[in-house]
């Protein structure tokens, strides 16, 4: 397997030009060294490791033992193990690339990939940007994957790791930055899916060192391989789009190291050739600076991240705080004698109104499984004005079923205020609640802890991995993992990284 990996870097073959142009020729375009899509394969492949600023080193590492541990809590879901059946029963054994939470597990770097996806997304647990995209996820599993199937004295360094990682989340950012449309909460297609495998491509391009022009086609042929409807948001299915985000870029890189070919203006707007301006009506590319360029900045230099607490849809977050806030209000209501808890809330309340954007997708008053509840603005304040807070034991099928939260739900009405867009940059969330005496409790989150305005601490960030890795590891490959990431750039090669993963 190695040897057939180890042919498939080398740079595809010049080929003869056809006498015969395809239609696309036809159309007035600018030189292939000028246009977009040429501009992107150049940046892949030029972008050095010095370039990565102390501040962007620091982010990124964060953002992969974040991915880390919310794919090893991952691990432990139902929808991953039918993802991990699914590769081991149809597919044919190669021991190549770990899989999380199991050892000794091994699958092709594609499938491992996939399945590493899937977990990183099976809780709705991983980061997410703006504009509005899970990053981490769909990069993350496929240069693990990469790292694992290159020969032992062939691994990156960790440095080289964090460039590539920083690469896949950089094309993301700026593809996303083309569009006005994606800097909200998505309607058509799940972000990831879109930008996602392409992230995943030019991540994974970068890690096989491929020449500027195979960087270029792995880009168009991802965008072959992109697009996942967001009617499958809050279902089994969604974390399947950070799954093969992850693996369709892998396989769009491999495939350009043999020679496959794509458009070379995939990326620009060619006027009645749809290519990524299929993903974006109102997209509008610029060619990137090249990275010989004095000055480049990476976007993560200024755009930070948001990292959740909780594993449910970014815009859970808002209410729950704002219900949390009016929680403990209940409390002061209730005296010392009160317990603050169940039925002690639910015989206070007579109504409750949920100011929160417009997104129907994520506006669900009774959900009937723990995918849906991830993606309610109503579970989740109900269940922090029930107790407080939201968990990762708030979705439990225990949880889901409490009659006293289910009795909330019922009172519960919601307001679309024309002041509160679906943004993640601008939205707010709101919770007045009426007692049964009329007294009106008021909650408001305009900034919750996490967000990329107000982060996590790395004290909070190491608590939250040390939670969701503890899920599955032993304490000293937990700390390992920790030691690891947080000196990924000093490592000469990624072997520490990987083998505390195996």
């Amino acid at each position: 397997m190695f040897s057939k990996v180890q042919r498939s870097f080398r740079p595809a073959s010049v080929t003869l030009r056809r006498l015969h142009q395809s239609a696309l020729d036809v159309v007035d375009h600018p030189a292939s060294e000028d246009n977009v899509t040429d501009s992107f394969g150049r940046f892949i492949h030029g972008v050095q490791p010095h370039q990565l600023t102390p501040t962007v080193l620091h982010r990124s590492k964060r953002m992969v033992l974040d991915s880390i541990g919310v794919g090893l809590l991952g691990s432990t879901t139902h929808v991953f193990q039918l993802a991990l059946q699914h590769c081991q029963h149809m597919y044919g054994p190669d021991d190549i690339s770990s899989v999380y939470g199991r050892r000794g597990t091994r699958l092709s770097p594609t499938l491992a990939a996939f399945v590493n996806g899937v977990a990183a997304h099976s809780m709705d647990f991983d980061d997410t940007w703006h504009p509005a995209t899970h990053p981490s996820g769909a990069v993350l599993p496929a240069l693990l994957a990469v790292s694992d199937m290159l020969p032992s004295n062939s691994k990156p360094s960790g440095r080289d790791f964090l460039l590539a990682f920083n690469v896949g989340i950089e094309i993301q950012g700026r593809l996303m930055r083309f569009s006005n449309e994606a800097h909200n909460i998505p309607k058509r297609f799940h972000p990831p899916t879109v930008v996602g495998t392409l992230g995943s491509a030019a991540a994974c391009a970068r890690l096989l060192s491929l020449e500027h022009s195979q960087c270029s086609h792995a880009l168009a042929i991802a965008a072959s391989l992109s697009g996942a409807p967001m009617a499958n948001a809050a279902t089994q299915s969604k974390p399947l789009h950070i799954g093969n985000a992850a693996r369709l870029g892998l396989e769009a890189a491999l495939l350009a190291s043999r020679g496959l070919e794509a458009s070379p203006r995939v990326l620009d707007d060619t006027a009645g050739v749809a290519g990524f301006s299929a993903f974006y009506e109102d997209y509008a590319p610029q060619p990137l600076a090249s990275p010989e360029e004095e000055g480049l900045q990476f976007l993560l230099e200024n755009q930070d991240i948001g990292f959740k607490r909780f594993p449910a849809h970014l815009g859970m977050h808002w209410v729950a705080d704002a219900a949390a806030a009016v929680h403990k209000l209940l409390l002061g209501e209730q005296g010392s004698g009160g317990s603050g808890q169940g039925s002690g809330v639910v015989g206070q309340v007579q109504d409750i109104l949920l100011r929160v954007p417009r997104s129907k997708y994520i506006d669900r008053p009774f959900p009937e499984s723990e995918h849906e509840a991830r993606h309610s603005f109503q579970f989740n304040a109900c269940s922090a004005l029930l107790d407080g807070e939201v968990t990762v034991d708030s979705f439990s099928q225990e949880a889901l079923q409490r009659p006293d939260l289910y009795s909330l739900l019922g009172r519960v009405h919601v307001e679309h205020p024309h002041d509160n867009p679906a943004n993640f940059d601008r939205m707010y969330g709101e919770v007045q609640v009426t007692l049964v005496g009329g007294d009106v409790l008021n909650g408001r989150c305009d900034t919750f802890y996490g967000h990329w305005r107000n982060p996590l601490t790395n004290e909070s960030l190491r608590k939250k991995f040390r939670s969701n890795a503890g899920a599955v590891l032993p304490r000293e490959k937990v700390e390992g993992l920790i030691e690891a990431v947080e000196g990924l750039d000093k490592l000469e090669d990624c072997c520490p990284l990987l083998e505390q993963l195996q």
